[in-house]
């Protein structure tokens, strides 16, 4: 693996010892080293397993956050066919860090239906000229914008949304702030709140404040394994509290921003699995677990009605949250 996270770095020592072993029993076949091997291999396997099985909420943070995890277009590619990316925001200009366009949806290869959807969603980049255009997948007031005119076009034609959500959060530069960029997102949540066709969000890598929650309202909300979802990254949170990013972790254990702690709290409906170690290390099979997922929430929601659907989907943000009244004072 090129890019190696630090708990990660006791793994890949072993598995290059191991590496080593084979390669110099390959090498001089007079040497029998099958019983080492053997032996180092359950080694590595039980690291592995311990590793991974037993992360916390920073060091998924961290897997989130992999260079090699994919973006929104490799779900493109992956789970649909004939995919058209649309363009700007018919106000100012196209944003390359927001993704959308119509394509199909191969559901006949996960158990379900091929069918027309929306999709959109957020574009880190790969290299550093990517990632400059793309500025690290944060969109500034446009790509809400332009996010919205394809929703409503997809509302227009009858035609579901999907979206897969993976930001740092909006861009935070003053020409967003001059060209709207609260009052870009805020709208973003009443047209999504009032879309009379079925949205299904899957969190994919990092889902970070208003500027995930710009593409986020949804009657299903899906989110992988090692993804997070939260009002603000651990280091903001960090250094708004004890003045420092060095209480990241401790910020990450109390935001309860993993995929397990938001289940529980009923903010996502479901937990797409992972392969061990992360989407990065198996690609194709989290686009198998991603596209069953999906299909397994649109053939739940398409069956409705308009009416039906915006009932549900009010009451499910109805139910988000919780609060204790406090006793009337004496």
């Amino acid at each position: 693996m090129a890019h190696l996270l630090d708990f990660e770095k006791p793994l890949a020592d072993l598995e290059a010892k191991l590496a080593e072993l084979r390669q110099f029993e390959a090498d001089d076949g007079s040497v029998d080293l099958s019983g080492q091997i053997e032996a180092l291999q359950t080694r590595v396997d039980t690291l592995r397993q311990s590793i991974y099985r037993g992360l916390t909420r920073w060091q998924r943070v961290q897997i989130a956050r992999h260079p090699e995890r994919p973006y929104t277009l490799d779900y493109v590619d992956a789970l649909t066919t004939g995919f058209v990316e649309l363009h700007g925001d018919r106000l100012f200009s196209d944003d390359r860090a927001l993704v959308g366009g119509p394509a199909t949806f191969k559901g006949s290869a996960y158990g379900g239906d091929d069918r027309t959807v929306m999709v959109l969603g957020h574009q880190k980049g790969r290299d550093t000229k990517q990632r400059k255009e793309r500025r690290f997948g944060m969109p500034n007031p446009e790509g809400y914008r332009k996010a919205k005119r394809l929703m409503e076009m997809a509302a227009k034609f009858g035609k579901p949304v999907v979206t897969f959500l993976d930001t740092p959060g909006a861009y935070p530069g003053l020409e967003a702030e001059e060209r709207g960029q609260a009052e870009a997102i805020a709208r973003n949540l009443l047209v999504m709140a009032r879309l009379p066709v079925p949205i299904v969000v899957v969190v994919i890598g990092e889902g970070a404040s208003g500027g995930a929650l710009g593409i986020g309202v949804g009657d299903r909300v899906l989110m992988l394994e090692n993804a997070w979802y939260s009002v603000i990254s651990p280091e903001s949170c960090s250094s708004i509290l004890w003045r420092s990013w060095d209480h990241k972790e401790e910020a990450a254990r109390a935001l309860k921003l993993t995929a397990p702690d938001l289940i529980q709290n009923g903010i996502i409906d479901e937990i797409v699995p992972e392969p061990t170690g992360g989407a990065h290390h198996d690609p194709a099979a989290t686009f198998e677990a991603t596209g069953q997922a999906i299909v397994r929430a649109l053939d739940a929601l398409l069956p409705l009605d308009s009416e039906a659907l915006l009932d549900q989907r009010l009451a499910k943000l109805d139910a988000l949250g919780a609060f204790r009244e406090a006793a009337p004072a004496a």
